[in-house]
């Protein structure tokens, strides 16, 4: 086969920052905090605040404003005080902020995916998003963005990033659903008297503070204070909430000044590997999916994030006993009217899974297990099938000798993916010696790939640490297959 390895490569850039909250200790140190700046002349404190603007607001847009945001975030914790002048307001949330820089360590595992704005391209040309996993401090990852443009020429281009990067507003109040909220909650086990009594209090359709007063009355109405098994379910109950949300970027942001930072307590560690899909719908429309991994420092958990134009976002928990584990990724389509998802429960074969909800998982069956011995340790996906002419297209990953990640492909049935047709008994690629060094050494991984052209393309990590692109005629692909 004609691989053939561009050019272009990704680092990451230690200059892209954000502003994340900063907490220094508990409630008492802020307020200590709190009073030291209160104790500045408004004159002495305007001139602070001036020099803080100078120094960073060519790092942050709206700065002043996410200044007044923190603020109002700190003045919750501290007792009711004295008007408070807006130089010493917006000082006191500049005080508990602190730049992140999210791709410090690394800019890697990327999915491609058609841009939705197709307009003001020459015929054969396709606008793509690239979405990548940044890594800084911490080890934390979050979903950052490119955009770039296929030519005609098959040239590829990625655009410069912007030097802006901002994390999105939480959207309040998001309705939920009860019938899909109450069906989570039986799920996990929350389906106690307490439980039952909270969902009563439940229109169809409800918002997270309409769920934060049916737990408070029920909590208020037990005489007797709430037993250990109630306060457990109350808590997990409030956690599936949360993990439920919806962020909204401003249409003047860039794609690359946009950026998914962990929110959720099952997302503190991370939001890792993400494998965005363009899904059509049964009505001919689109709207993208994006399988992702969530860590907390102990446990990973399967998630989903869904959006129409990359400026709303959806957060939604995976659910049911196939719901498991990382490497889930759906097809782009509905197959015999049903979801269809690849995955990777344990640790070492794929998997085919079929529902009719998106977000519901209960069966799965095996479909390919390690058989060459670049895969001998590990077998997993790497991004949505592709559908072909010939059938469905799936990169995946191998893991073999002294941890080498190679990826390689097979080919299932259109109609039926439960059947393998084809497979390659060579990786399709695997690192060079320009590749092999980085923060792991020796992977190469993708989540994500595209047809274009006859062309296969392909965007992949490099060593856990940057991102590079191969390419290489689909045609050629398919007929090294057995």
């Amino acid at each position: 086969m004609h691989l053939k390895r561009i050019s272009t490569i990704l680092y990451p850039d230690q200059s892209r920052v954000l502003l994340r909250s900063f907490s220094p200790g508990g409630p008492e140190r802020i307020a200590g905090i709190v009073a030291r700046i209160m104790a500045f002349p408004e004159d002495q404190a305007g001139r602070l605040l001036d020099d803080i603007c100078a120094e960073f607001s060519t790092r942050h847009r709206r700065l002043r404003s996410l200044f007044l945001e923190r603020f109002d975030q700190v003045r919750e914790s501290l007792p009711a005080a004295e008007k408070i002048s807006e130089d010493k307001r917006l000082l006191i949330g500049s005080y508990f902020l602190a730049e992140y820089s999210s791709e410090s360590a690394a800019l890697f595992n990327p999915s491609i995916v058609p841009h939705p704005d197709q307009t003001g391209l020459p015929c054969g040309a396709l606008r793509f998003v690239l979405s990548l996993r940044a890594t800084g401090e911490g080890h934390i990852s979050s979903i950052t963005f490119r955009t770039g443009i296929i030519h005609p020429d098959r040239r590829i281009e990625v655009l410069p990033a912007s030097g802006f990067i901002t994390v999105p507003r939480q959207i309040p109040n998001p309705l939920y659903e009860k019938a899909l909220f109450a069906r989570k909650l039986s799920e996990l086990g929350l389906n106690g008297e307490f439980t039952r009594r909270v969902m009563n209090r439940l229109q169809e359709s409800f918002a997270l503070e309409d769920l934060r007063a049916a737990l408070q009355a029920e909590q208020f109405r037990l005489p007797d204070g709430m037993t250990q098994e109630d306060q457990s379910d109350s808590q997990g109950i409030w956690i599936l909430a949360r993990s439920n949300y919806e962020v909204q970027f401003q249409p003047e942001q860039q794609l690359s000044e946009r950026i998914l930072f962990p929110a959720t307590p099952s997302q503190r560690n991370g939001i890792e590997d993400a494998r965005f899909v363009r899904f059509r719908n049964d009505d001919g429309s689109h709207r993208y999916y994006a399988t992702f991994t969530a860590y907390d420092g102990r446990v990973v958990v399967p998630e989903l994030v869904e959006t129409s134009d990359f400026l709303n976002f959806r957060f939604i928990t995976l659910n049911g006993p196939a719901a498991e584990n990382k490497g889930m990724a759906l097809f782009p389509r509905k197959i015999a009217g049903l979801y269809a998802m690849l995955s990777r429960q344990d640790n070492e074969n794929i998997y085919l899974m079929f529902s009719d909800n998106v977000h519901f998982w209960n069966e799965r069956q095996a479909l390919l297990r390690p058989a060459f011995p670049w895969e001998l340790v590990q077998l997993g996906n790497c991004g949505s099938p592709i559908e072909t002419q010939a059938g469905w297209l799936v990169l995946s990953h191998g893991v073999g000798a002294m941890r080498q990640y190679a990826i390689g492909a097979f080919l299932l049935d259109r109609d039926d993916p439960s059947k393998v047709i084809g497979r390659l008994r060579e990786p399709l690629l695997k690192p060079n010696e320009n590749e092999r060094e980085g923060y792991v050494p020796n992977v190469v991984y993708t989540c994500g790939a595209l047809v274009h052209d006859g062309e296969l393309i392909v965007p992949y990590g490099l060593a856990d640490h940057a991102t590079g692109f191969a390419t290489v005629p689909l045609a050629e692909v398919l007929a090294e297959m057995e």
